[in-house]
């Protein structure tokens, strides 16, 4: 799949699926192709369009700080060169503020959005984690890093799950392989964008219909985060998840990805 050029940067996506475009925005650390799972159901009915953010994967990675609107203009850059008037957009987490901002400055661009443990403006134990989050990249080997990612994001009953564990395992050594590692000034860049997002005043400015998603037990951005968003975004709809996490879309996939495709067929 080719790159776009936007907002400065060359961007790197894929794609899958015909039919209504739908922008996929993963969360930090994160490259685009971690939809797959998703975008095999979605794609049934929709065409998924999954990037790498910038400062990861394919995608530039220019050192500084980012910004939640920095990145929401890469977005509609890519939608621009893609010939996208207007799309449904799925975020999930740091995507989720990415597509806050989408709402807010490229409001004709936004059909409807999913906003996967949002958050409004980050408190001090959020900014902590994030600033944790750095730290770790710079002094843990992958492995341990992507370990100490789990342990944030996914819950007991996922870890108690033999297969799942597996999986865990697994992913923790296809990242230490990873042939495109993200570099520290990248995680850098996005964890910034992380802590500056603040639209906790805006929200009401919000006028696409906006589901917000997510699990009661999530540790990273806990659920009164999902709960602030929700209130603030007019007509938001709202669902979370008993028992689930952070990764909430990954421990109850099989309820999460046919709701998602129903309520994108509904917005």
């Amino acid at each position: 799949m080719p790159h776009v050029e936007t907002n400065g940067i060359q961007m790197y996506y894929e794609e899958k699926g015909v039919g209504d475009p739908v922008i996929l925005i993963m969360g930090i650390t994160a490259t685009g192709d971690v939809w797959e799972a998703h975008a095999a159901d979605w794609s049934e009915e929709f065409r998924c369009i999954m990037a790498d953010n910038r400062g990861v994967g394919q995608t530039d990675k220019p050192a500084g700080d980012y910004t939640s609107a920095m990145m929401a203009d890469d977005y509609a850059g890519l939608m621009d060169a893609l010939g996208i008037g207007s799309a449904r957009i799925v975020g999930v987490s740091m995507g989720s503020i990415i597509a806050q901002q989408l709402c807010l400055r490229h409001p004709q661009k936004v059909r409807s959005a999913v906003l996967m443990c949002p958050w409004a403006k980050v408190d001090r134990y959020a900014a902590s984690v994030f600033e944790h989050m750095k730290a770790c990249k710079a002094h843990l080997d992958n492995e341990q890093f992507m370990e100490w990612i789990q342990l944030l994001i996914f819950t007991k009953p996922f870890w108690d799950n033999n297969e799942a564990y597996e999986g865990l395992v697994t992913g923790r050594k296809d990242y230490d392989t990873n042939p495109r590692p993200q570099p520290l000034h990248g995680l850098r860049g996005q964890a910034a964008a992380c802590v500056g997002h603040d639209t906790a005043n805006e929200l009401s400015k919000i006028t696409a219909p906006c589901l917000v998603i997510g699990g009661k037990d999530d540790i990273f951005t806990p659920l009164w985060m999902g709960e602030q968003v929700a209130a603030g975004i007019p007509n938001c709809e709202s669902h979370f998840y008993d028992g689930a996490g952070h990764a909430f879309h990954w421990e109850v996939m099989d309820d999460f990805n046919p709701r998602i495709r129903a309520w994108l067929n509904a917005h």
